[in-house]
């Protein structure tokens, strides 16, 4: 009997220990760890969160590429260049930086939807889209042809840099990350620079990558003497990993990532960040072809007046007008018929629910001089006469030097 007491006493101890270690583990587990997680990382919630919207970002991104491709135009099987994403293995920064990658399909623009800029298109696409998405086209000029590591697009507001951005981003299929400026900031001393540093290694696992830092100048000014220490560290960081000993493989063959940056302020611009940017693109104000391509792709199918519609002139009048300030004034002409149908049916007494825009007469060549649109048209010939030249000639003289510096090499 004894011995069966004993037994009997060990059991239940042993069932005691083991309900108070498993009660023990929960109370851990659902009452303190969340607190001395806190405690220990105030950060981990946060972090956590950023990790599976970047997941599903980059899936998201991945189901899109390969119902849109499917098979690669070079044989290649594409889920076999899509399985890199399935075994990303990214850090807490990646993640942050992972949240700006963009789909290409995601963007609706394309090279067909920019009015004039041709000579720059082809360009792009022969400089840019084709060695970085086709390596194997240019494999015979080594390093040569390589796509270049940094691309800036440089000229007045308006005139479509970062339409062209967005163009090349939709066209090459690359993997886009469209930097912003608050992306790199942080409050922590140090981790602006760890971001720097994830911006690149999350491109070397994406690429072909593309870089997009729009208003460049703002990012990675010319460093002074009186800037925040903190600023010069990030540009520092960002030049060392843009143009260092890791921006080439073992062949010496320059890695498939391109910074490309969009600016109207280029005298702005570190002379170093210049440096590393050695293709150039200056996008000017529209002339006569440019405005009449971009007023026939604005207006597309606008119902228009035919015997009281001249394209022609309106193309010549809008001298001097970027491609946002003719969209613009487009925009407030075709307002111009709908505002007249709109006062004439209230005039009448009918209900604006019983409007038919059918009835609603097409666009004239005056309603561009009307109460708003004249304005804009006014307003840009102002401009022309009162503004100095000086915006001009910095981008005129960018390009002197440019020419300069060819004409030396010769």
């Amino acid at each position: 009997m004894s011995d069966q007491k004993r037994i009997r006493d060990f059991v239940s101890g042993l069932a005691l220990a083991a309900a108070g270690a498993i009660s023990a583990y929960y109370v851990y587990q659902e009452l303190l760890r969340p607190y001395l997680d806190k405690l220990l990382d105030p950060d981990r919630e946060k972090n956590e969160q950023t990790r599976l919207k970047a997941q599903a970002n980059l899936q998201r991104i991945r189901r899109k590429q390969a119902e849109a491709v499917g098979e690669g135009d070079d044989g290649t099987d594409w889920s076999r260049q899509t399985a890199r994403l399935e075994d990303l293995v990214l850090n807490d920064y990646e993640n942050q930086v992972a949240l700006e990658v963009v789909a290409p399909e995601d963007i609706p623009v394309g090279f067909d939807a920019i009015g004039g800029l041709e000579d720059i298109i082809e360009e792009l696409k022969e400089a840019i889209i084709y060695p970085l998405t086709m390596p194997h086209l240019y494999s015979h000029g080594g390093a040569l042809l390589a796509a270049p590591s940094g691309v800036l697009l440089y000229g007045p507001p308006g005139c479509g840099k970062t339409m062209l951005a967005k163009a090349v981003a939709h066209e090459s299929g690359a993997s886009f990350i469209n930097l912003h400026i608050s992306t790199l900031t942080e409050k922590w001393y140090g981790d602006s620079n760890k971001l720097v540093r994830a911006v690149f290694s999350l491109a070397q696992k994406l690429q072909p990558a593309i870089i997009f830092i729009d208003e460049i100048d703002a990012v990675l000014g010319t460093r002074r003497s009186g800037e925040h220490e903190a600023s010069g560290m990030v540009k520092a960081e960002f030049m060392t990993l843009w143009d260092g000993l890791t921006s080439t493989n073992a062949a010496g063959v320059p890695n498939r990532i391109v910074v490309l940056g969009a600016t109207n302020r280029i005298n702005d611009i570190d002379e170093a960040i210049l440096r590393r940017m050695p293709k150039k693109f200056p996008v000017p104000l529209p002339g006569m072809e440019q405005r009449r391509r971009i007023l026939q792709l604005v207006l597309g199918n606008t119902k228009r007046d035919p015997e009281n519609f001249d394209l022609d002139y309106i193309a010549r009048v809008t001298a001097g007008m970027s491609g946002s300030d003719i969209k613009e004034a487009c925009r407030d002409a075709a307002m111009v018929p709908m505002r007249e149908y709109i006062r004439q049916y209230r005039a009448s007494g009918g209900a604006m629910s019983h409007v038919n825009p059918d009835h609603v007469r097409g666009i004239r060549t005056e309603d561009f001089f009307g109460r708003r649109g004249g304005r804009v048209v006014a307003e840009t010939q102002s401009r022309q006469v009162n503004v100095s030249d000086a915006p001009s000639d910095e981008y005129e003289e960018m390009e002197e030097e440019e020419g300069d510096q060819i004409t030396s090499s010769a």
